[in-house]
């Protein structure tokens, strides 16, 4: 390990304790804990999603092959997120738990040496043969916790990107059909808001509009400029082409009346929300939103697309498996993840509003979560994966949020948001290579 990074700022710690529910350390487990029985396991999805309708199953079914027992505790992203390096340099480590991936995050705990080096059980599984090349990027870490290269330190065993939810009934009542181009693109939004309609359901105090930043900033770059902004590859320059379209296209959008400065006080639950009831007909936002509209938004037709005239997209393999170096029962961590990676738990998340990494495609029946998967098997097969904004440093997740909602509420100009936010970025930069 040669240099760690700042802890995550901006975010309140929790107590190691907050996190632990009470029975379940490990002076509460008992024997079980001790005789490798017992698997600890961490993660934060919610029952009813595809991963956790999957992993549920896949509980099942290790329980039955390895007479063990899981004690499985849900948690939230942001009790893992805000929490992680503490309690994984902690005796109340679980065995295995999903965390985010990218530089800021996996690569932060793994440069700390809090994680399993998985190089072994990755050759031992095959689970190298079962990801395609673009999505191991994240998988993979050097010394600096920086990803694409170095060793193993996390499995994904489902993929994400961001594209464009739309309300096909409000399309429709307002004559307007899926854009193919850019300048098509802000002409329904332009109709939209001639009616009345703010178009775009958004969010600035959490990651829904800085996706939108980036995907702007995409439209106008190519591989080589999303590895110099995310592997460090060259200098980005926080005034060039990519990232002044960006911001000066939101700041013209917020003028606009396309977004609505509200948003700076909203979060990613509050704009999904407002599509889901029919507020707004556009949200550009994740995949994971997927079956949850699915389920939700009833009272209406809705389809997606990808963002129109680009290439490149915010998204990457899902989150991963990762096996703390302090846990207990590393050997049953790697028996529930190869469980997970099987076709029969792939093909739940598949049919269930999800992504699978390693399905077999005739088990995914559901047309919806067929048009879902053609459109990320579209971006890897063009290699149009290009990770998310925040992730070159530990800080800048909430960085670009302030930045942006400075930008939204007029506080600064194009000009000061970039020239702050490339400020910031090359701190965090700085911090991780030097």
């Amino acid at each position: 390990m040669k240099k760690s990074r700042k802890l995550l700022a901006g975010i309140a710690l929790l107590g190691a304790s907050a996190l632990v529910l009470s029975g379940c350390s490990a002076s509460g487990s008992g024997d079980s804990a001790e005789d490798g029985k017992t698997l600890k396991l961490w993660h934060f999805e919610s029952a009813d999603s595809a991963m956790g309708i999957a992993w549920d199953e896949a509980i099942k079914t290790f329980e039955e092959e390895t007479d063990a027992t899981v004690e499985f505790e849900e948690k939230s992203f942001e009790q893992i997120r805000s929490t992680a390096s503490q309690v994984l340099n902690s005796n109340e480590a679980p065995d295995v738990l999903e965390y985010n991936k990218g530089n800021a995050t996996a690569g932060l705990l793994a440069s700390q040496g809090l994680l399993s080096n998985l190089d072994d059980a990755v050759d031992e599984f095959g689970w190298a043969d079962k990801l395609a090349p673009s999505l191991q990027t994240t998988a993979k870490y050097d010394d600096n916790g920086v990803m694409g290269d170095g060793s193993w330190y996390g499995v994904p065993n489902y993929g994400e990107y961001v594209e464009v939810y739309y309300n096909k009934d409000m399309f429709a009542a307002n004559g307007l059909e899926v854009p193919t181009t850019l300048s098509e693109f802000e002409d329904v939004l332009a109709a939209f808001q001639a009616k009345g309609i703010t178009p775009l359901a958004e969010a600035a105090t959490e990651y829904p509009l800085g996706q939108l930043w980036y995907q702007l900033a995409l439209a106008k770059a190519d591989r080589d400029w999303v590895n110099d902004y995310q592997l460090y590859s060259n200098p980005i320059d926080w005034q060039g082409p990519e990232i002044s379209y960006a911001t000066q296209t939101i700041k013209d959008w917020t003028d606009a009346g396309y977004i609505s400065t509200d948003a700076t006080g909203l979060k990613a639950e509050d704009a999904g929300t407002s599509f889901i009831d029919g507020t707004y007909p556009i949200f550009f936002s994740g995949s994971w939103w997927y079956n949850r509209f699915t389920t939700e938004a009833t009272g209406f037709d809705w389809g997606t697309f990808l963002f129109p005239e680009t290439e490149l997209s915010p998204g990457s393999a899902g989150n991963m498996w990762v096996v703390p170096e302090n846990a207990k029962n590393k050997e049953l961590a790697y028996k529930f993840i190869d469980i997970t990676m099987r076709p029969e738990i792939q093909a739940l998340i598949g049919n269930n509003g999800g992504i699978p990494v390693a399905a077999n495609t005739a088990d995914i029946t559901d047309p919806k979560s067929q048009e879902l998967i053609a459109n990320f098997n579209a971006l890897t097969e063009k290699d149009g994966i290009a990770f998310y904004p925040d992730w070159p440093t530990s800080t800048f997740y909430d960085e670009l949020n302030a930045g942006l909602q400075e930008l939204l509420n007029g506080t600064k100009s194009v000009k000061d948001v970039q020239k702050q936010l490339g400020e910031q970025y090359q701190s965090g930069v700085d911090d991780i290579v030097g």
